[in-house]
């Protein structure tokens, strides 16, 4: 596996593969890596004939008091990790080295889609996101890039960017990797405590009562979500939103719209957990 820590030799491994005829995946990630971000390397693997994968840990999708400098940073682990799926190529940037001119004055924003959700409770949290994914499309322009359906509205923002900048790359949803007891792999699942980890497999519980819900006739969206809501209170979380959306624009839904994923976000103790499912009511 090459390892990058500049844009220039990053640039150079690629361009010899691609005068090759190879393709190249990446997945974006910020470290700390466990099994859900393996699976999206696995993903990539199937998808081209190269993996790149970059570790990031990116300063401006943090909000004031969120936990950037506290965000796990475990770069030798994440090497071998990368090493044993036979990745190809680790990017590893500085901060200097993504913004190198002391700051950033150019910024990518996807209206709408990021507003609601998790944008309405971490204003500038998808500029960030859509600005950096942006400079590594730039950098490694690859023909595939792989993110995770956990992210929901991650995925649905750089879809959008993509598709609306033109940027010849296609995106590639991976299934959400969990737990035995269905919690969602995350980085931050290593900051809840023994006697918070069993409660956390609740949110993915409360979304699936929520699916099942909607799948026998609910259509009382916000009487749904308020109920949740409060039942997952009730057990010590924190919920920042329980919410029915379009899947399409990630307003909140109505009895008109058939595509539909129920979004969570809610802290436990230290880490804010987020999760989705997702219902087509053309299938039910």
């Amino acid at each position: 596996m090459h390892i990058a820590e500049t844009v220039s030799a990053t640039r150079d491994a690629i361009a010899a593969w691609k005068r090759a005829g190879e393709t190249v995946a990446l997945v974006p990630t910020m470290g700390n890596l466990h099994n859900g971000h393996l699976s999206l390397v696995r993903e990539a693997r199937r998808q081209a004939d190269r993996v790149a994968v970059s570790v990031f840990v990116n300063p401006t999708q943090f909000g004031p008091g969120e936990d950037y400098d506290a965000y796990p940073r475990t770069l030798d682990q994440d090497s071998a990790l990368l090493r044993e799926e036979k990745a190809d190529l680790l990017f590893i940037p500085s901060v200097d080295e993504m913004y190198p001119l002391g700051g950033n004055k150019t910024w990518v924003s996807v209206d709408d889609l990021g507003d609601h959700l998790c944008g309405a409770n971490r204003p500038g949290h998808f500029r960030g996101v859509t600005t950096v994914v942006s400079k590594l499309f730039n950098i490694v322009q690859p023909d595939i890039a792989v993110f995770g359906e956990k992210d929901f509205q991650q995925l649905a923002v750089i879809r959008r960017m993509t598709a609306e900048l033109m940027m010849p790359i296609r995106i590639v949803g991976a299934p959400t990797d969990r737990e035995e007891d269905g919690l969602a792999r995350s980085s931050r699942n290593g900051f809840l405590t023994a006697a918070e980890r069993p409660r956390a497999a609740l949110l993915h519980q409360h979304l699936q009562q929520a699916r099942n819900a909607i799948a026998s006739g609910e259509r009382d969206y916000r009487a749904l979500e308020a109920r949740l809501a409060r039942a997952l209170g009730e057990q010590g979380f924190q919920v920042d939103y329980f919410t029915v959306a379009d899947a399409h624009t990630l307003a909140p839904a109505g009895p008109q719209h058939q595509d539909l994923v129920v979004a969570a976000a809610a802290r436990l103790g230290q880490p804010r957990l987020i999760d989705n499912v997702t219902i087509s009511l053309l299938n039910t």
